[in-house]
């Protein structure tokens, strides 16, 4: 007889860099987690860094929090205490979850480790790359030293795109598998497009077209490549999120329309009246606002680096280009607007997503969590 694997409740420790209400892609992914952990009855504690205004509690889970500090105010990452371990001992979980792991990570590893509790880290943020981008050398190279560190403390490390599971490898990361992120393709569709909204960006200046960007207003984002579209007169920028480099932007891009932070419905119908979404970040290990830009139907122009080589298939969901050279930009999205065929690529850019499903990619992370706990339970009848 083969013997089936428990589906039993898991007790699932969530230790997290950055949670609400800072709102990023770590905390996105963790939420929709939580999100299935209430749905199909796991029992979630989250240990995540302190910030003015965080919950205590999201769902009915507990939120244990930890002081913070930032890098350059721009990521926070969490302090470790020494109280944490007999907090994680007396919530005996069955397996912890690593969400973009740094310091406080590393160090509830090192605890779990030494305590043969199961772990699971997830690659998330390229910190790394930040530091470099910011003219931070030699923190660069310490810093992705460390992160390879980190994950190889962990039993399983999960990374979200080919390009960062060989990045994690080539810095001698072992035991590295592919995890994607969901989307919610209930929400993100072609039919949330609002004429009504995309009249009022057009007669800002008598555009043809709306073409738009979504994400965190930093430098690090490389928004001011954006400049050159600006300059159009029938191109009509609109610039979704906020962050530090706001003020600068709008000074440097002064006929784009800044709609501020957005998210849900209102997100969605923004996303959807786009007529091409343009992401300019060099440094992402995924990219969520490409993904649910597919998923509204609208066709994407990226960088030909990092996660989004995953996301945009060339010439047929979008274009992969080098976002940093202007001239080059401008060409591929006059490409992608006037392109025969851009009806046939905004329905190939929804099919490219439709499978993936926040509730069909956390039912494979439980499946990883599973397959940890087996292989350490095996490792620890080894050891008796």
């Amino acid at each position: 007889m083969i013997a089936t694997r428990s589906a039993a409740p898991l007790r699932i420790l969530i230790v997290t860099e950055a949670f609400l209400p800072q709102v990023n892609g770590v905390t996105n992914s963790v939420l929709r987690l939580l999100e299935f952990c209430k749905r199909a009855g796991h029992e979630v504690l989250v240990i995540a860094p302190e910030s003015e205004n965080a919950p205590k509690d999201y769902l009915g889970f507990k939120i244990k929090h930890v002081p913070s500090i930032a890098m350059k105010r721009l990521i926070p990452m969490g302090l470790p205490k020494k109280e944490l371990e007999p907090f994680i001992e007396g919530f005996n979980p069955d397996v912890i979850h690593l969400a973009s792991p740094i310091f406080l990570g590393h160090y509830v590893a090192r605890l779990a480790r030494k305590a043969n509790i199961p772990t699971v880290s997830v690659y998330q943020t390229d910190i790394a790359g930040f530091a470099r981008h910011y003219g931070l050398t030699v923190a660069h190279n310490t810093l992705k030293r460390w992160v390879a560190r980190i994950h190889s403390t962990t039993d399983l490390t999960l990374a979200p795109s080919a390009w960062a599971c060989r990045d994690l490898e080539s810095s001698g990361v072992k035991n590295v598998k592919l995890w994607k992120r969901g989307v919610d393709l209930v929400n993100f569709t072609p039919d949330k497009r609002d004429e009504e909204l995309r009249t009022e960006f057009l007669e800002k200046r008598g555009a043809k077209y709306v073409v738009g960007y979504v994400g965190r207003l930093a430098n690090e984002k490389r928004i001011d490549d954006l400049a050159i579209l600006d300059s159009q007169p029938d191109l009509q920028l609109v610039i979704v999120g906020q962050g530090p480099a706001e003020a600068r932007l709008q000074r440097e891009l002064p006929n784009a329309i800044f709609v501020g932070y957005k998210s849900g419905a209102d997100l969605a119908r923004h996303v959807a009246s786009f007529d091409t979404f343009v992401h300019t970040g060099k440094h992402e290990t995924f990219c969520q606002a490409i993904q649910e830009s597919l998923a509204a139907g609208t066709v994407v122009v990226g960088p030909d680096t990092g996660g989004p080589t995953d996301l945009i298939d060339h010439g047929r969901t979008g274009l992969l280009i080098d976002t940093a050279d202007s001239h080059l930009l401008l060409h591929s999205v006059y490409n992608l607007l006037e392109h025969p065929a851009l009806d046939l690529m905004q329905i190939a850019a929804r099919k490219s997503v439709e499978h993936r499903t926040w509730d069909y990619i956390n039912e494979s992370l439980i499946e990883h969590y599973r397959d940890v706990i087996e292989s350490v339970a095996s490792r620890k009848d080894l050891v008796a």
